[in-house]
């Protein structure tokens, strides 16, 4: 690299690494691999776990506070900047300091959202200049919604989610319920109920009102919090599962009849108030320097 890594500005600062929704999910098929054919709508949220990048002179890559019970070199952050610098060549080093604020386990994709942030980030901040389509592929290495995230924008997904195009959503504020209970995704995809023959849709539709999720039946099935959840969540507004779950949400069409749920279910619940968002805010903080 011919340039000085650490006068670039962006160190030291907090990058937003949002959570996702899926507003709908459709399983269509199933590959001779095992893998699901899916239809799906991923939107942003203003909710967002932080990373905030420091640099190192001696080259390694490590966390300022690792994760009680997670190996470092496990972790999702540290995964995605040793991929860069091996698939680059890049001989910098980063300590990367990471603010928790989305639910593990949920479906609102924070792990990889962190790790898609990891990847943009540092490769502005390294130099590396690799396009989104190249960051894109990398971030497929480490688990299927990473290239989401490095998409940066409300996308319209098909194959096993990875075919992604641009899509426009309203951008409702939502509520967000985390019951108590973690999905095994994995488990949901195996089980013998599911619907695995829905009917292909286009992006009309669904911008129409097809938004079903066709994991819900059998998440509610063998996971009774999430099912209680939809229930609590419905006395308001519309109640929906986000992927595989375990999060369920649902949209509102104003600020203040959201938070006025959200004020109702938040002594009984673990609940999170969010805008929709078409464009990724890490991408509106890149383009502002």
């Amino acid at each position: 690299m011919t340039k000085n890594v650490e006068s670039v500005s962006g160190w030291g600062e907090k990058w937003p690494a949002p959570a996702k929704l899926n507003l709908m999910l459709r399983i269509t098929g199933r590959r001779a691999d095992g893998y699901h054919l899916l239809q799906t709508v991923f939107q942003m949220l203003d909710l967002c776990d932080w990373l905030t990048f420091h640099p190192r002179a001696d080259g390694l890559v490590s966390l300022l506070s690792p994760i009680p019970g997670v190996l470092e070199q496990d972790d999702l952050t540290v995964r995605a900047a040793n991929l860069l610098k091996s698939h680059t060549g890049c001989g910098a080093g980063v300590c990367i300091e990471t603010e928790k604020n989305l639910p593990m386990g949920g479906g609102l994709g924070g792990g990889s959202s962190d790790a898609a942030t990891t990847l943009v980030v540092l490769n502005y901040l390294w130099g590396l200049n690799l396009s989104k389509q190249e960051l894109m592929v990398l971030g497929l290495r480490l688990g299927a919604d990473v290239p989401v995230f490095v998409f940066g924008h409300s996308a319209w997904g098909e194959g096993v989610g990875e075919k992604l195009q641009s899509i426009m959503p309203p951008e409702q504020w939502v509520v967000i319920i985390k019951p108590d209970c973690h999905v095994n995704t994995k488990e949901i995809f195996c089980s013998e109920g599911l619907t695995r023959d829905s009917k292909s849709i286009k992006m009309s539709d669904f911008l129409a009102g097809e938004d079903r999720n066709d994991c819900t039946q059998e998440v509610c099935r063998n996971y009774q919090p999430v099912k209680d959840a939809i229930s609590a969540l419905s006395v308001y507004a519309s109640a929906r599962l986000t992927g595989t779950g375990a999060c369920v949400f649902a949209q509102f069409s104003s600020k203040e009849s959201a938070e006025a749920a959200f004020q109702s279910l938040k002594d009984d619940w673990l609940v999170f108030l969010a805008k929709g968002l078409n464009k990724s805010p890490l991408y509106k903080k890149l383009e502002q320097g």
